[in-house]
């Protein structure tokens, strides 16, 4: 193969490389193409004389590179505004024949005016980006809670749910105690007919089983003694609290075990037997403790509280049969009229009264007869200040139905099993 380029029809364009090739050959080579290009001296003439031309003998015998480079060359940028506002244009279809027009329309036509911009005003951007107050679809009740919309029987629902309404707005729902608390309204929210419900539920299974005998007097006494010593912990904000629950229903269920032991005769002994040991344990558990004085000390108290009721509840047990039917009843009554929608005052005398009428209708199926009133009022006395003292402090749903459920019970036990020896 021959190191010179080919002569045919593309001479003067293209070149065969062979890296092999002596200098003299090349330059030999780079007069061909400029033998081809005799047309467009015309055109390089203000760019300089051709390669090879007018320079010296070491500068011909050098290997020159000519070759295409990337434009460097800056072009103004085209602004958005000129195509922004561009007619739509019909398009010919595939195949039919264009006419002079150019892309877009004819050459030289003017483009259409632009749409006055309107003039920039602080109020109206400040409007745009501020929500409205109220937004669509949503109703503000006179307390600030927004409503979604609704008939007027679901807001009246609402109004004693124990949620407030999902709304659209993405505010999360909140309890009876956080808007309370949040309204700054009083810190006493009464449990509500549920939890008294309970309450009656429970006072009856102690008042029946009583009549049937000890040992079944136990099965409603333990669960009445879980519930109050979960009750009473999350009644103080301390949740999920399971040593404390755990030591103070032990200490309950010591106080069972003592008392079926050692009978009715020697119950104070075992009661307060058992309490003072509990005191004891929990005062060494708490010195062990790597909490701060001011949280070992708040620990302290709610878990000898806790015990405390749990313990004296087994008065229950340690009280007559005839006694712990009628302070029982007495309660469940109690508890029902103090739930009812009247005014405060006007529920406690009511719920009293209905207390001592359930005494004396209790009494009359015992031996206790007419007497039963005074044990009764005591019993709903002593009923109406623990749920009293589960009211307190904005509590929660699960307040009411743990403590609201069983501190009524629990604080009447002392009134049962007193006035009950006194009577009998």
């Amino acid at each position: 193969m021959s190191n010179q380029p080919f002569e045919g029809r593309y001479e003067g364009q293209y070149e065969e490389y062979d890296p092999y090739r002596q200098p003299q050959q090349e330059s030999q080579d780079e007069q061909s193409p400029q033998q081809g290009q005799q047309g467009q001296q015309g055109q390089q003439q203000g760019q300089g004389q051709q390669p090879g031309q007018g320079q010296p003998d070491w500068q011909q015998q050098t290997q020159q590179w000519e070759g295409r480079t990337w434009e460097t060359q800056t072009h103004p940028s085209v602004p958005a505004a000129d195509t922004a506002y561009l007619p739509p244009q019909a398009y010919p279809a595939y195949g039919e024949p264009q006419g002079p027009q150019g892309y877009g329309g004819a050459v030289g036509d003017p483009l259409p005016s632009e749409a006055p911009a309107q003039p920039w005003t602080p109020g109206a951007e400040a409007g745009a980006q501020q929500p409205s107050a109220e937004p669509v679809g949503v109703r503000i009740r006179p307390d600030g809670i927004p409503l979604a919309d609704a008939t007027p029987a679901e807001v009246a629902a609402d109004a004693t749910s124990d949620y407030g309404p999902a709304t659209v707005t993405g505010n999360a729902r909140i309890t009876d105690a956080q808007r309370a608390r949040a309204e700054g309204r009083s810190p006493i929210i009464e449990p509500g007919m549920q939890p008294a419900a309970l309450t009656a539920v429970l006072a009856l299974l102690l008042s029946g089983a009583a009549a049937i005998g000890q040992y079944a007097l136990v099965v409603p006494l333990v669960l009445l003694q879980a519930v109050t010593a979960a009750g009473w912990f999350r009644l103080n904000g301390m949740w999920p609290a399971r040593q404390g629950i755990a030591l103070a229903f032990a200490g309950a269920l010591t106080a069972d075990v003592a008392l079926l032991a050692a009978g009715r005769e020697n119950a104070p002994a075992a009661i307060l037997g058992t309490l003072g040991v509990w005191v004891l344990l929990t005062l060494v558990l708490q010195l062990r403790s790597h909490a701060d004085p001011d949280t070992r000390m708040y620990g302290l108290m709610a878990t000898v509280a806790s015990a405390a009721l749990a313990i004296i509840a087994a008065g229950h047990l340690a009280a007559e049969p005839d006694a712990v039917t009628v302070g029982g009843v007495a309660v469940a009554v109690a508890i029902l009229a103090r739930a009812l929608p009247l005014p405060t005052a006007a529920s406690v005398v009511v719920a009293l009264l209905a207390a001592a009428g359930a005494g004396i209708a209790a009494g009359g199926m015992t031996d206790l007869g007419t007497q039963g009133a005074f044990l009764g009022l005591g019993a709903g006395v002593c009923a109406l200040i623990g749920h009293r003292a589960a009211s307190y402090d904005y509590p929660s749903r699960f307040v009411h139905f743990t403590a609201g459920v069983a501190l009524p019970l629990a604080a009447a036990a002392p009134a049962v099993y007193l006035l009950g020896r006194a009577l009998g």
